[in-house]
């Protein structure tokens, strides 16, 4: 399930994240592709554990973790530290399919990559192409955001991004281990999670219908999560 999440980082979020990575220098995107995704992939990034990587990551994962929808909709058990990429004057990431482990260089942290997220950092007016396609059920999402907002997708999912024509497109991108391995058993996750938000705002957190759901939910979780 594709989860769109606004507003992630607030315009000075977005000021204070851009003007650390916008003066840091930037190598060849491939640094951090497998083999296959080498072949498809034309664009800049930030140096992996740089100083200025590690920073601006740390703000986005300060506000990942005060976002009631990113937790609901993630489930999240680790969080790979975000990276972040730069694409301009055509450049492009074709078709692919991100690795399923992830590991974090020099260290022994890894994660099983179950979920991937897109938080964009410039303001679509800024820049023309760059969608970021996502293959789902549905066909193809097109998904180009506001600077600030974030969408989630599973990792599993074809995907590209699209040439950039004009401007720069810049972003930051990582991987999310949830505690809910399935995309199906998250989806449904969070429908249940938002339904009892919704009925609690209509008959109190106390009220016996919301107090039983709440109980489904977690006993759900209980069924399911991986730790």
């Amino acid at each position: 399930m594709l989860v769109q999440i606004p507003q992630v980082l607030g315009k000075a979020g977005v000021a204070r994240c851009r003007a650390i990575i916008d003066a840091a220098p930037w190598v060849d995107g491939n640094a951090t592709s497998g083999v296959q995704s080498a072949q498809a992939k034309r664009n800049l990034q930030l140096p992996e554990g740089s100083p200025a990587a590690r920073e601006a990551g740390d703000l986005i994962l300060d506000a990942l973790g005060a976002n009631p929808l990113f937790i609901a909709a993630a489930l999240p058990l680790k969080v790979f530290p975000p990276l972040f990429n730069r694409y301009a004057g055509g450049q492009r990431f074709g078709n692919h399919i991100d690795n399923a482990i992830r590991q974090l260089r020099g260290t022994d942290f890894r994660i099983r990559s179950d979920l991937s997220a897109t938080l964009f950092l410039t303001d679509p007016a800024d820049y023309d192409g760059g969608e970021l396609c996502i293959e789902d059920t549905y066909g193809t999402q097109r998904v180009k955001l506001a600077a600030g907002d974030m969408v989630l997708y599973p990792a599993s999912s074809l995907h590209r991004v699209e040439p950039v024509t004009r401007g720069a497109r810049v972003a930051s991108f990582f991987w999310i281990q949830s505690t809910v391995r399935s995309d199906e058993d998250r989806a449904l996750l969070l429908q249940l999670d938002q339904a009892i938000q919704s009925l609690a705002l209509q008959q109190g957190q106390a009220a016996a219908e919301v107090v039983a759901l709440t109980g489904v939910y977690h006993n759900l979780i209980r069924r399911w999560a991986e730790l």
